[in-house]
C-alpha cells in the first residue's frame, strides 16, 4: 500500500480514478475534482463526545438529494435530540471543494456550519457552539473498487474540542473530543460498512471494515501524540447484531481490540431504491495497538463509537 507524500488529483480528465492516487497519506493530500453526476457522495461528518454529551453532525450531498442532520444524547438523562432535513438535489447545502473548509446548510430550522476550527449548529431544542484545537496528523485512504466506483476519506480523530451545548434552554460548558470523517467518492449502490473510532490523551484510533475488504486499502491506524502509525491488515470485526450493546472486539495484525457501548443510535431510512440502516454504539476502548516499532499502546480510556452501516443509495 503506497504512501502519497504529494499533492494529488483524484480524478483523470475523463471523471475515472487516477490510478496514482491510490495510497494513503498522513495528509490531506489529494484533491477530490469528481466530475459527473449520480454516484458521486460528498460529506462532512463530525462526532464528539464530552462527559456529559454525544454529538453528531452531518452536511453531505449525495446528487439526488442533500442528507443533513443534527444529533444529541444526554449521557445523564438518556435525552436526545435529533433534527433532520433532506433538501432535493442538495440545494442550500455547501460543501468545501478540498479538506478543512467549511460546511454548512440551512433548511428549515436545521442550521449547521463546520470547519476545521469550529462547529455551530442549531435546531429545535438544541444548539452547539464549539471550538475545535488544531489537528496532526490524520489518515488520508483513495479505496479503489473500479475505475468508475472508488472513494477519498480522511479521518481526523482526537481533536480536543470545547464550548458549549444548550439544551431546551439549559446551557452547559463542555469539553471533550471530536473526530471529521471528510469524504468525497463516487459509490456502488449496495454497501455495508463498519467503522470505529477512539479519542483520548495523546492517542487515538479509526479502524474501518467490509467496504475497504479486498481493495488493498485499509482505513485503519493509531495515532500517538499526534504521529499515525497505519495498520494495513484487514481486520475481523466481532460483534452481536441482535444485541447491539454487547461487547464488541476488533483484531488483526497489530490490534487487539474491545469496545464496551454505553449507547445505540439507530437510524433507518426506506424510500424504496433508496435505503440505510446504521447502528452507531458510543462506549469505550480497551485492548492494545502497535506502533510501527511493535511497541504495544495500551487503548484504556478512549471513547468513541462503533458502527455497522447498511445502504442502497
Amino acid at each position: 500500500m503506497r504512501e502519497l507524500t504529494e499533492p494529488i488529483d483524484l480524478c483523470r480528465s475523463d471523471g475515472r480514478l487516477d490510478e496514482a492516487a491510490v495510497g494513503w497519506s498522513r495528509r490531506p493530500l489529494v484533491r477530490p475534482n469528481l466530475r459527473g453526476w449520480g454516484r458521486a457522495k460528498r460529506w462532512e461528518y463530525w462526532g464528539v463526545v464530552t462527559d456529559r454529551f454525544c454529538v453528531g453532525i452531518v452536511v453531505s450531498a449525495l446528487d439526488y438529494a442533500g442528507v443533513c442532520s443534527l444529533w444529541v444524547l444526554d449521557r445523564e438523562t438518556g435525552r436526545t435530540w435529533e433534527s433532520e432535513a433532506v433538501p432535493p438535489l442538495g440545494r442550500g447545502v455547501t460543501l468545501p471543494p478540498e479538506y478543512g473548509g467549511v460546511a454548512s446548510v440551512t433548511a428549515g430550522h436545521l442550521h449547521i456550519e463546520v470547519s476545521d476550527s469550529a462547529l455551530r449548529a442549531t435546531a429545535p431544542g438544541v444548539e452547539v457552539d464549539l471550538a475545535v484545537a488544531p489537528g496532526a496528523e490524520v489518515l488520508g485512504v483513495v479505496v479503489p473498487w473500479s475505475s468508475r466506483r472508488f472513494q477519498y476519506t480522511v479521518k481526523d480523530v482526537s481533536r480536543p474540542v470545547s464550548g458549549r451545548i444548550v439544551v431546551d434552554g439549559t446551557s452547559y460548558d463542555v469539553e471533550g473530543w471530536g473526530v471529521l470523517d471528510h469524504g468525497r467518492g463516487k459509490w456502488p449502490y449496495s454497501i455495508t460498512w463498519n467503522w470505529a473510532a477512539g479519542s483520548g490523551p495523546g492517542r487515538g484510533l479509526t479502524l474501518g471494515g467490509k467496504w475497504t475488504d479486498r481493495t488493498g486499502i485499509t482505513e485503519n491506524g493509531l495515532f500517538v501524540d499526534g504521529r499515525l502509525h497505519k495498520i494495513h491488515a484487514d481486520l475481523v470485526w466481532e460483534y452481536d447484531p441482535t444485541d447491539w450493546l454487547r461487547p464488541w472486539r476488533v483484531h488483526g495484525e497489530g490490534i487487539d481490540a474491545r469496545f464496551t457501548p454505553f449507547h445505540e443510535k439507530v437510524s433507518r431510512t426506506n424510500l424504496g431504491v433508496v435505503a440505510n440502516e446504521t447502528h452507531q454504539c458510543f462506549g469505550h476502548w480497551t485492548g492494545w495497538a502497535a506502533t510501527d516499532a511493535g511497541e504495544r499502546v495500551d487503548l484504556e480510556g478512549l471513547v468513541g463509537w462503533a458502527e455497522e452501516a447498511r445502504n442502497r443509495w
